[in-house]
């Protein structure tokens, strides 16, 4: 039963990120054309709203496949909630990425190809050291399996949504 909740909430995000970048690739920005500031703005509120959704999926991914004690679930969940944070920030920095990329496809050089890619990488490595850094907090209110667990799942929801979000932008040479 889990692993049918875990495949449904996850088709569910899956599907609203697509339905979300969709209709952003509906509206591409007119260059020189004052409405690109509330074309932005849309495209920011609506990526907001996403980004919402998908940590309330992700987190309802958890609940329903990581089994806490009594004495563990109310320990974890603000753990949970300052991890989600801090990874919401570096998260930030990829949707940054994402939108400076799309703005610049077309006109992309190697140098700002460079310092995306740089940008995108050292986002990749922050990822990963948050995750570093949360080891040992989390085994303070966690058993080492169930910590272990949480991490497969948080990889897991994190790799599912990375494919769906790089399987949906151009591939730089794509511009030429």
């Amino acid at each position: 039963m889990k692993k049918i909740t875990f495949v449904l909430l996850v088709f569910v995000a899956v599907c609203a990120f697509e339905g979300s970048k969709v209709a952003a690739q509906d509206t591409p920005p007119q260059p020189g054309n004052d409405s690109g500031s509330g074309a932005d703005a849309f495209f920011d509120n609506q990526m907001a709203l996403l980004r919402k959704d998908i940590r309330s999926i992700k987190k309802q991914l958890i609940a329903a496949n990581l089994t806490l004690t009594d004495n563990e679930a109310p320990k974890f969940w603000p753990v949970y909630e300052q991890y989600s944070a801090e990874l919401g920030k570096i998260d930030d920095t990829r949707t940054a990425l994402i939108k400076e990329y799309a703005e610049e496809y077309g006109t992309l050089t190697d140098e700002q190809a460079d310092s995306l890619i740089h940008r995108w990488l050292d986002a990749d490595i922050s990822a990963a050291q948050l995750r570093q850094k949360y080891l040992p907090i989390l085994r303070k209110v966690l058993s080492g399996k169930t910590a272990a667990t949480f991490f497969q799942l948080d990889r897991r929801i994190s790799n599912i949504i990375d494919i769906q979000v790089t399987s949906q932008l151009p591939l730089v040479q794509s511009q030429e």
